[in-house]
């Protein structure tokens, strides 16, 4: 039998110093009591902070101590920048009740996982299955160095990690059918989702330790009801929402622990002492609850807004649109290029009526948004942005999507001039894309070819949101604490005349490398009856210089009151 691993006590969490330093494995209980002297949870894989957040450490310090019933409160305890005494004997108290609940590898009641779990023959896969970046199934290539049948071993604390992660990311479709679950049919069940954080772009939002992260994750607000339970605390057979048996629900979540703690899958660690120490070698990975969509309580998405009693565009025709939906992330689309919905206060939605369309932001956005009077202009908040790109029926995983961005508190404030200049900074960097694909297209045309299709291939423009990309960021980290209007106009010009330099730099790259032909140009048909249209480069240059010289107003003022102006 293998030995126990309890998440409370046993070293599983890595965590470098909040003043820079060596991180080190550490387990629960001293990642919760000291999270002041802690930096940020360091991870094999961005996806899964968000789990381990989630399904452990927000739930503990909920349960255990409530949450603040206000702003006013939660800025009382972020003001001490460490648990009060009371709080500490609280968070200890809790840990030593349900210690036992916390053992990776109980026999009867294994954390996060049903004891017993087993298929009808008896069958477990390789751990490799629960691994997010292991090759596994239809998965593997055709010439790796390994195959799905080589031995795939995981480290106790690597198998929490990917424990869970597998119940908040897991891939959707065919599942092995547990012994005790009724819904199963010949040794499989079908139909399964993903987790519940790949049906959304996950936002999280970090602080300068991780105890400063934590709180600005923990929503304020009532306190849990009798029914809304960690899964730690549901796992008696007799309760019909158990999270120990085979049996599963679809059903929607109770309230934030419940939410947090979800039970996607029905799971079983299989761990074998080895000459390195106790390993997981085997799992078992089954069905497990269902959620019918994203609760509105859910506090870690951004959300595409729909005017009430609009008509969904899904396949149930006729069918009333959901009055929100989780916004999901683009692969490849850096996060300021997302600011419109960022920094969507959702009291700005109500106050303009139900029949607005739009997006929200996410609720511990909005909350940040009010705290910002207390927190400071210039608290360096931090927005991390993870989420996952499926495939072929979402039965694989095709992309993992990570961003962070330094945010100006001011631009969660829906009338600041900073957040009205940081959406007209993003705006402006998706035109100056869209100016230099027009005049890669009229620079083809010249020559006879056909623009390059908006879904094929890559276009000129990305190659300027590329190097625009460390501008924004920069302009975001210095707004920090700006409020003269002055200051932000400054900073709004320094930032076009840089863009002014990079979009043409990339603009020039594409004139150069046109073929004399080019220049004489052809003529095109506009349709009957409309006159011949000529493109040549000496026109799609003008067409692109003009454009560039209306989006960057600022910089095109300043270059013509310059005593010296340049051409470019």
């Amino acid at each position: 039998m293998a030995d126990g691993f309890f998440l409370t006590d046993d070293p599983w969490l890595l965590l470098p110093p909040a003043a820079g330093g060596v991180a080190q494995e550490r387990s629960l209980r001293t990642a919760l009591l000291e999270a002041h002297e802690f930096g940020d949870l360091v991870v094999q894989l961005p996806t899964q902070r968000p789990a381990v957040m989630r399904q452990v450490l927000l739930p503990v310090i909920l349960d255990a101590l409530g949450r603040p019933a206000d702003e006013r409160e939660w800025m009382s305890w972020f003001s001490t920048g460490r648990w009060s005494p009371e709080q500490r004997s609280r968070l200890e108290a809790y840990l030593d009740a349900h210690r036992e609940r916390f053992d990776l590898f109980d026999p009867v009641q294994p954390f996060g996982q049903v004891g017993g779990l087993r298929s009808a023959k008896d069958e477990t896969k390789n751990a490799a299955l629960i691994v997010a970046t292991a090759a596994t199934g239809n998965n593997v290539p055709l010439f790796a160095s390994r195959t799905e049948g080589d031995a795939f071993s995981l480290t106790p604390a690597q198998a929490a990690h990917w424990l869970l992660h597998t119940q908040c990311w897991d891939t959707a479709a065919i599942k092995t059918g547990a012994v005790g679950d009724p819904k199963a049919k010949a040794g499989k069940t079908t139909g399964n989702p993903t987790g519940p954080l790949g049906q959304m772009g996950v936002t999280l939002l970090a602080g300068t330790t991780l105890f400063e992260t934590l709180l600005l994750n923990l929503p304020v607000g009532a306190p849990p009801t009798s029914a809304d339970l960690p899964q730690w605390r549901r796992r008696e057979p007799t309760n019909p929402r158990s999270a120990g048996t085979p049996r599963w629900q679809e059903r929607a979540p109770e309230g934030l622990l419940d939410l947090w703690t979800w039970q996607s899958r029905r799971i079983r660690l299989v761990p074998e002492n080895t000459g390195e120490g106790l390993r997981v070698t085997r799992v078992l990975v089954a069905a497990g609850d269902r959620m019918p969509h994203a609760p509105e309580i859910e506090p870690h998405t951004m959300w595409r807004l729909e005017p009430t009693g609009s008509r969904s565009t899904s396949k149930h025709k006729g069918a009333a649109a959901a009055p929100r939906r989780p916004l999901r992330l683009q692969p490849g689309k850096a996060a300021w290029r997302g600011l419109d919905a960022l920094l969507a206060p959702e009291r700005q939605f109500r106050e303009a009526g139900e029949k607005t369309s739009g997006f929200a932001t996410s609720r511990l956005l909005d909350q940040a948004g009010a705290l910002a009077p207390d927190l400071g202009e210039a608290y360096p908040l931090r927005v991390e942005l993870v989420g996952m790109a499926y495939g072929n029926q979402s039965a694989v995983i095709d992309d993992v999507m990570f961003d962070a961005l330094p945010l100006p508190l001011a631009a969660l404030d829906a009338d600041s001039d900073v957040r009205s200049a940081l959406l007209e900074v993003a705006e402006q960097a998706e035109q100056l894309a869209t100016a230099v694909n027009h005049l890669s297209a009229d620079l083809r045309r010249a020559l006879g070819a056909e623009p390059i299709p908006w879904d094929k291939g890559q276009r000129p423009g990305e190659l300027v949101l590329h190097a625009l990309d460390p501008l924004v960021r920069q302009l975001l980290a210095g707004m920090r604490g700006v409020q003269d209007l002055e200051r932000i106009e400054a900073g709004q010009l320094a930032w076009e005349q840089l863009a002014w330099r990079r979009s043409w730099e990339v603009a020039d790259r594409l004139l150069q490398a046109v073929p004399v032909e080019a220049f004489v140009g052809r003529k095109v048909s506009q349709g009957e009856g409309k006159p011949e249209r000529t493109h040549r480069v000496p026109l799609a240059e003008a067409s692109f210089l003009k454009r560039r010289g209306e989006i960057l107003h600022r910089a095109e003022a300043a270059r013509r009151s310059s005593p010296h102006p340049v051409s470019q």
